[in-house]
């Protein structure tokens, strides 16, 4: 794996990741997710809907550069707004970290045409500029999908991160599966991208964000 999507799948990358729980913090409030035991099925879930999303676009940028046309189709098949504020509020903190270390025009054509990028576009432009290939980044951002909402999970409901590791580890198969199905159709025009709905998580994301308005929130989304 490209060392530049290794840094970024790692939680210590400085992108801004930690203060998402995706969508589990208000899966948590609704008790739909108690355990351990309810984890895997959220996990998996999570991975073949928005996770295929994010990857599909991900390693799509780590081979187009028609910014402009990536942004405007992820934002067409993210309905949910909180979504969307998420997704770029993690971008725009990918890219500026992402900069320092492997500094590029292109990267700086990115944020002229689109300042807050979405974060699987933003990951995929930086994997790309890195010279890693879009199985890179798409794996990268697969690999996101899940780790952020299982490390919330430990501080959400006081999980044994041992087992919550271990549930994880046992999504590797899955998580290569969706990362080789967005690589493969990287080169494919944007708008014929994949678009996997996952219509509970929209309304749990804008149920959230209603929810930070009223009370403290451990977690941004």
């Amino acid at each position: 794996m490209n060392i530049a999507a290794l840094i970024m799948a790692d939680s210590r990358f400085p992108g801004g990741g930690h203060v998402h729980s995706g969508g589990l913090e208000e899966t948590v409030v609704r008790k739909l997710v108690r355990a351990e035991r309810d984890l895997p099925s959220f996990l998996s879930g999570r991975l073949r809907t928005a996770g295929l999303l994010a990857a599909s676009f991900a390693a799509a940028a780590c081979r187009q550069s028609d910014w402009a046309l990536l942004d405007a189709e992820l934002d067409a098949r993210t309905p949910s707004a909180a979504q969307r504020e998420s997704s770029r509020a993690q971008g725009r903190g990918t890219v500026r970290a992402g900069k320092v270390a492997w500094p590029s025009p292109v990267l700086d054509e990115l944020l002229r045409v689109t300042p807050r990028p979405h974060h699987p576009i933003a990951v995929g432009a930086l994997t790309g500029v890195a010279g890693g290939a879009p199985i890179d980044a798409a794996l990268a951002v697969a690999y996101l999908a899940v780790s952020g909402p299982a490390s919330a999970a430990v501080r959400l409901l006081g999980l044994d991160p041992f087992v919550v590791n271990a549930v994880v580890a046992r999504l590797a198969g899955e998580l290569h599966a969706v990362a080789e199905d967005a690589a493969a159709v990287a080169g494919e025009h944007p708008a014929d991208l994949p678009a996997p709905g996952a219509p509970a998580l929209d309304l749990l994301a804008e149920a959230h964000a209603r929810g930070h308005k009223e009370e403290v929130r451990l977690f941004a989304s």
